[in-house]
């Protein structure tokens, strides 16, 4: 099974790239954050033409906004607001025959590192302490799952061009790389993507927009994830991240990540 993740930044406007990508790398299963639509706006004829009808949508009106098209069947089992929100954030489907899937878009958190002067920083430290706590109520280590989506923070030194520098910086912080610490740990999630690719390798899955050359400059950070439970700790094949997205006409600032499972 062949599951992508990608922060499309606006499913309408970027359709045509999220098609090409579909026809391209044939995944089974594709995630999507940031998809700035409402349900209804959402272009399901394209993605069932595709060979994607099954599908799952939590929009909401110009912001945020998760997404899950299958070419296999699926069937949504939750959606979650945290921090008495009701944003689009978390959709978690069940695949036919597989694992269920959580698709996780966490807050960015402005700019500002310090949730007493920042309250986008604190909604998003509040956000990752909820999740956590809901994972624990809600589901086992024992259950086969996947989580993906954007969780907006680059953890390993080598998850960002300068650790140094970007100490304080919002998405490479240490209270915010702890609490994506402790989120992992509540139920022994596996970070996939490093599973197979060394963590001593740079790889970033983001490049600002504000970079007169973002790939020379190559000042990214590792924003996007794939995670599975202990269940699926074997099952894992393959990770690879799509750099050269980032280059694509009216692209992303987010570059889709694919990881390749052997469920039997």
């Amino acid at each position: 099974m062949r599951i992508a993740t990608w922060n499309i930044n606006s499913v309408r406007l970027r359709l045509p790239r999220a098609l090409e990508l579909l026809a391209a790398e044939q995944p089974d299963v594709l995630c999507l954050q940031e998809i700035k639509a409402l349900a209804d706006q959402f272009p399901a004829r394209a993605f069932a033409d595709a060979g994607y009808p099954h599908q799952a949508v939590s929009g909401m009106k110009g912001y945020n906004g998760v997404a899950v098209v299958s070419r296999l069947p699926i069937v949504e089992t939750e959606r979650c607001d945290f921090c008495t929100r009701a944003d689009a954030r978390h959709l978690a489907v069940r695949i036919a025959g597989g694992p269920e899937l959580h698709n996780l878009y966490v807050p960015a958190g402005g700019d500002i590192p310090d949730p007493a002067a920042n309250p986008k920083f604190a909604h998003k430290l509040e956000f990752l302490s909820e999740l956590r706590v809901w994972f624990a109520a809600e589901r086992n280590a024992g259950q086969p799952m996947i989580l993906v989506g954007d969780l907006n923070i680059a953890p390993l030194e080598t998850d960002v061009w300068s650790h140094k520098q970007l100490l304080d910086v919002v998405s490479h912080t240490p209270v915010e790389v702890e609490a994506l610490s402790e989120l992992q740990a509540g139920l022994g999630w596996l970070d996939a993507v490093r599973h197979r690719i060394p963590a001593d390798q740079r790889l970033y899955t983001w490049w600002s927009y504000r970079a007169r050359d973002w790939d020379v400059s190559d000042r990214g950070r590792r924003l996007d994830h794939v995670w599975v439970t202990p269940p699926l700790a074997g099952a894992v094949r393959h990770a690879s991240v799509l750099r050269a997205a980032r280059g694509w006409e009216k692209a992303s600032d987010h570059v889709p990540v694919i990881v390749d499972l052997d469920l039997g």
